[in-house]
């Protein structure tokens, strides 16, 4: 919940104008859904493309605040993040709804970017792999295998989300090859290496390097650094490392 609708047009202006990138990567902003149509618009000519930060799972009707897929590609958006960990547990959105939303986003032509993650007393009992597991189950639950390869995941730690910690490079990727392994067994080795999966939770320009060099780590899903201009500065060592 950042940046009005100017603010938002201005800091894109800016990104487009500074932003390279190559066929190896894609570059994503997500801003509110107030800014959307107008940072569509001005993304529109370069190479970044555009996703919303969430989305409901039916298409029409009564449910006053919410927005449909329909709405979304009306726009130009072709990304949904979902299951944030603040939609999970600021919002209390549970692992059916979010399977819900990632069903409708794929059957929309959309790209859902699925996020997991544990939080710290989670991670402090020894429950990481056992929260993970159960929140890529859910939201892969019903999906048929073509399907399924349409989804990017984001593991998200909790607890380094806002507070400046950062997993380590170690613990991201320990996490990162698990996630990789359980896609392995409940599709196959084939399906397990094309999927994307991201982390996020304080990304920065002076630890992302360390984080996109483990192998298991395939991008990131930035926060607070995405609303500075740190952001062209994360796609130029994008650049840098994929070159």
């Amino acid at each position: 919940m950042n940046k009005t609708n100017k603010e938002a047009a201005e800091f894109v202006s800016k990104l487009v104008g500074g932003i390279k990138t190559n066929n190896k990567f894609d570059v994503i902003i997500c801003p509110p859904f107030t800014a959307l149509e107008k940072v569509s618009d001005i993304a529109s000519s370069s190479k970044i493309e555009v996703g919303a930060q969430n989305v409901y799972f039916e298409d029409k009707g009564a449910f006053t605040g919410e927005i449909s897929v329909d709405m979304l590609k009306d726009i130009g958006v072709k990304y949904v993040i979902l299951g944030h960990s603040e939609r999970r547990h600021v919002f209390n959105e549970s692992d059916e709804s979010i399977n819900k939303k990632v069903k409708k986003v794929i059957s929309s032509g959309l790209t859902p970017i699925l996020c997991v993650g544990e939080k710290l007393e989670e991670r402090e009992k020894g429950l990481t792999f056992n929260v993970v597991e159960r929140q890529i189950k859910e939201g892969y639950y019903g999906l048929t295998e073509e399907e399924a390869k349409k989804v990017i995941i984001a593991y998200e730690p909790v607890w380094a989300i806002g507070t400046g910690k950062v997993a380590t490079p170690r613990q991201a990727q320990e996490v990162h090859n698990f996630i990789r392994n359980l896609l392995k067994e409940l599709f196959d080795e084939e399906f397990s290496e094309s999927i994307s999966i991201l982390y996020g939770g304080s990304i920065k320009p002076d630890n992302y390097f360390g984080l996109f060099s483990k192998p298991d780590i395939d991008g990131g899903l930035v926060g607070g650094a995405s609303l500075k201009e740190d952001f062209i500065e994360l796609s130029n060592i994008m650049l840098a490392l994929i070159n």
